[in-house]
């Protein structure tokens, strides 16, 4: 990974990429003047912003919508490209649900029972909730269910997992260990485990989306807070981490910036972009 664009460029990166969740949103879910205003200049610049969350669709809409947002969005932990401009996804890659359930059986077999809840495709999908599984407090819609196996009955993007005791990485580790040959597990938040399909990350689609935006992983910064976020930093020639990000984003990033809460995108693209 570059630590800097060259400096001769005359644009320092062509393309902003931001997570949402501890990076873009404050924990009110909106976003400040002060940062607004970075991107608006990086915009203005010639630089373009995408924004690369772990939720999906529907769980993202919302948020695009609030800031006039018309550009792609890469959404679902990389599983959706979606056009927030003319509303409609460009791609979407969904998990194999028979691989999903074989990969459960072995890690509930190793570390006991698991409370679940699933993420349908799709721009209206449902995020399905069983008994026990504990849904953060906000606006985030989701439809409880009393059988697990309803879980099953649709096309799903993601399988999310909570353990009694044992913490996020803790249980993500034991996920890898019994059923990292059959999906993708990674840490995307407090008490947010995920299922994935199988080499599924948010680098997968940013490259995407840059491809059809025309720029290259060398022309990009990326902004984080959580493991999920490790590949796009592998991906992007410059990333930058928030100052209460996980300890494994924090190892691998190339500068830590302020915390979401105090602007710490803004902080580096002032810099960059003034």
């Amino acid at each position: 990974m570059n630590s800097s664009a060259p400096a001769w460029s005359p644009l320092p990166y062509k393309l902003v990429a931001t997570d949402l969740d501890g990076t873009l949103l404050r924990h009110d879910e909106t976003v400040s003047a002060r940062t607004c205003e970075a991107l608006a200049a990086a915009t203005a610049a010639g630089a373009a912003h995408i924004v690369v969350t772990g939720r999906a669709v529907p769980w993202t809409r919302h948020i695009l919508d609030a800031l006039d947002y018309r550009g792609l969005a890469v959404c679902g932990q990389g599983a959706q490209v979606y056009h927030a401009g003319e509303q409609r996804l460009l791609t979407s890659v969904t998990l194999d649900r028979q691989l999903a359930g074989l990969a459960l059986s072995k890690i509930e077999a190793e570390v006991g029972p698991l409370h679940l809840a699933a993420s349908r495709d799709g721009l209206a999908g449902e995020v399905l909730v069983t008994p026990g599984y504990a849904v953060q407090e906000g606006p985030l819609p989701h439809l409880p269910v009393d059988d697990p196996g309803e879980l099953w009955a649709a096309p799903l993007n993601k399988v999310y997992l909570q353990h009694p005791t044992l913490d996020d990485d803790a249980l993500a580790e034991a996920a890898r260990q019994v059923a990292g040959d059959l999906v993708g597990v990674m840490v995307a938040g407090p008490r947010i485990v995920e299922l994935l399909p199988l080499g599924l990350t948010k680098a997968t689609g940013l490259s995407l989306a840059a491809r059809r935006l025309g720029v290259t992983a060398r022309d990009t910064i990326a902004f984080g807070d959580m493991p999920n976020d490790i590949p796009m930093f592998g991906w992007a020639a410059h990333g930058v981490a928030m100052a209460d990000a996980h300890d494994e984003l924090k190892a691998v990033a190339d500068e830590i910036t302020a915390s979401n809460e105090d602007d710490g995108i803004a902080v580096v693209l002032e810099r960059l972009y003034s």
